[in-house]
């Protein structure tokens, strides 16, 4: 059995931000990857891995003079405003998964955050969700202007790919120029541009199918958790086919969460949230509660989790952590 102690309010940001249910409120999950129990507790996990990882990113940009302070101050007011860091740990979880150091893939996990970072910022944009709270704070366009909030975005996207270039160590360069290519299309026409694109285009959009919506957070959310789980797979020495399974894993969760999204956008309040809540409800935006009603999203967020960590069963009790992650993405508060 894998036991979910879920106590993450004081490890990731303030202890209201992640509204987690206590520990004896939430399920304990089984199962069947192995006929040994094994005794799991995220928060645990989740400790670990918060410390490195915060370090990391902070360490990530640092101004070269005067010329540069305010873009940098930019981006780092975004990068280091808290966030459950779920792309970075799945990417360290993945690598260790398969017998990798963290370490080898912690630039990787930077620049996941990086490109997530810079996807938040732009869609708060009065030309995107036109959003003036994120993470509990003033956008970075309401600080800096919106002038300032793209150019920090764009320096972000930018900024992670030359951070794996440069400081993965102990990596084949073959590996590496993998990963480089997988962040890339995450980013692009097939990734969270296109997404996004789509995303705007169902707005107000009356007739909008499953099938739309579908595409849009394949592209929009789940691919840049697909890319998360698959590179730290990759740098972990996963074969082609262990990748596969890491994908297919990765797709259904990245799914989840989205579906877990638009159901706290009509249950949660702002406080809760930390952004404004009933956004896409007021913006007319084609969502799971709308399709399939309340009801219906929240069983189809289940279906998706289970099917999740059934790809993982090859892996055994090293998915722990994954399995974990995957339950935690459809009971969060936020």
């Amino acid at each position: 059995m894998v036991k979910l102690s879920l106590a993450l309010v004081s490890l990731l940001c303030a202890p209201a931000a992640l509204g987690f249910a206590p520990t004896a409120q939430r399920p304990a999950f089984r199962t069947a990857l192995s006929e040994t129990a094994t005794e799991f507790s995220l928060d645990e996990y989740l400790m670990s891995k918060k410390g490195p990882i915060e370090e990391a990113l902070e360490a990530s940009i640092t101004s070269v003079g005067p010329q540069t302070d305010k873009i940098c101050e930019s981006m780092l007011y975004s990068l280091m405003a808290g966030g459950k860091r779920i792309r970075p740990v799945l990417c360290l979880a993945a690598c260790e998964m398969f017998g990798g150091d963290a370490a080898q893939a912690m630039p990787t996990a930077v620049a996941l955050e990086m490109i997530h970072t810079m996807s938040l910022i732009h869609d708060d944009l009065p030309s995107m969700d036109n959003d003036d709270l994120r993470r509990g704070k003033p956008t970075n366009h309401v600080i800096y202007g919106e002038d300032v909030a793209i150019l920090a975005g764009d320096a972000l996207l930018s900024t992670s790919f030359e951070h794996v270039a440069k400081h993965t160590k102990g990596v084949a360069p073959e590996k590496v120029l993998d990963v480089i290519g997988r962040l890339g299309q995450s980013v692009g026409h097939v990734g969270l541009a296109g997404g996004q694109v789509m995303d705007l285009e169902c707005e107000n959009k009356g007739d909008a199918t499953l099938d739309e919506l579908k595409w849009i957070h394949t592209h929009k959310t789940a691919t840049l958790l697909r890319v998360a789980v698959a590179s730290g797979a990759i740098l972990g020495g996963a074969t082609a086919e262990e990748i596969e399974a890491c994908e297919k894993y990765a797709l259904d969760i990245g799914l989840a969460f989205q579906v877990a999204d638009d159901i706290l956008d009509v249950t949660a309040s702002t406080e809760d949230l930390g952004k404004t809540a009933a956004k896409d409800l007021d913006a007319d935006k084609t969502t799971y509660p709308k399709l399939l009603g309340l009801e219906g999203a929240q069983k189809e967020a289940r279906r998706l989790i289970d099917e999740a960590k059934e790809a993982l069963e090859p892996f055994g009790d090293r998915a722990a952590p994954l399995l974990a992650i995957a339950d935690y993405i459809i009971e969060r508060k936020n």
